[in-house]
């Protein structure tokens, strides 16, 4: 039986969490998947002996303060392989996995606009939520406050253009607020035909979006 190494937690909040890792010459880690992206920083030099999956094995040398990084999934045991102590940093960006899932609501809100189903883009949205629209008479638009009021802009939207698509979209998120980029087709009652590129920026409470604040281009007639 390996000796274990020794972790002390350093700092752990909604975005970081850094744990310095230290071993005796012989002590392991124990096996583990890493659920997050991480960065390595070396506190000494040494060789760490990696156990993976499967039964492989290799050696990772380590040098004083040159840092590597690595993604998610990631699944071995670490061992210290040589004769002297050892000691890293290990920085892990604990949330991106909540960025993921609000990567994955923007995704299906995206597509319940494309299949003009009310009910799916209210379930992206939070209890408490507000659409601000890209036009209105205040300086951020037309403002509908309140589940109620975003369900019914919501719906005026696909009434105005009964035909109507978002297509090219692009999704990003940074903390909590994630963008939307897009290009909008469609025909208004009047049958006349529309195409502008446009954006939203949406606030999220949780997972869910709290604010879509809608930006789209005015094309000169």
């Amino acid at each position: 039986m390996r000796e274990k190494a020794t972790p002390v937690l350093h700092i752990e909040d909604e975005r970081f969490r850094v744990t310095e890792w230290r071993f005796e010459p012989g002590a392991e880690t124990g096996w583990h998947v890493h659920d997050h992206d991480y960065v390595i920083v070396p506190l000494t030099d040494g060789t760490l002996h990696l156990e993976e999956p499967g039964g492989g094995t290799r050696e990772a040398p380590l040098a004083l303060h040159v840092p590597y990084s690595r993604r998610t999934g990631v699944e071995h045991n670490v061992v210290n392989g040589g004769k002297d102590p050892l000691a890293f940093l290990e920085v892990e960006v604990v949330d991106d996995a909540q960025a993921r899932v609000r990567l994955a609501v923007l995704e299906r809100f995206a597509a319940a606009w494309n299949t003009r189903d009310l009910d799916a883009l209210m379930e992206c949205m939070a209890e408490e939520c507000a659409f601000h629209a890209s036009g209105g008479t205040e300086p951020e638009g037309a403002r509908h406050v309140g589940r109620e009021a975003v369900r019914r802009a919501y719906a005026a939207i696909f009434a105005t253009f009964p035909e109507a698509a978002w297509i090219d979209a692009e999704h990003s998120v940074h903390g909590d607020v994630g963008l939307s980029r897009w290009r909008f087709r469609g025909r208004d009652q009047a049958h006349r035909r529309h195409e502008v590129d446009g954006c939203d920026i949406l606030v999220f409470s949780g997972n869910l979006i709290a604010l879509k604040d809608s930006y789209r281009k005015a094309r000169a007639v």
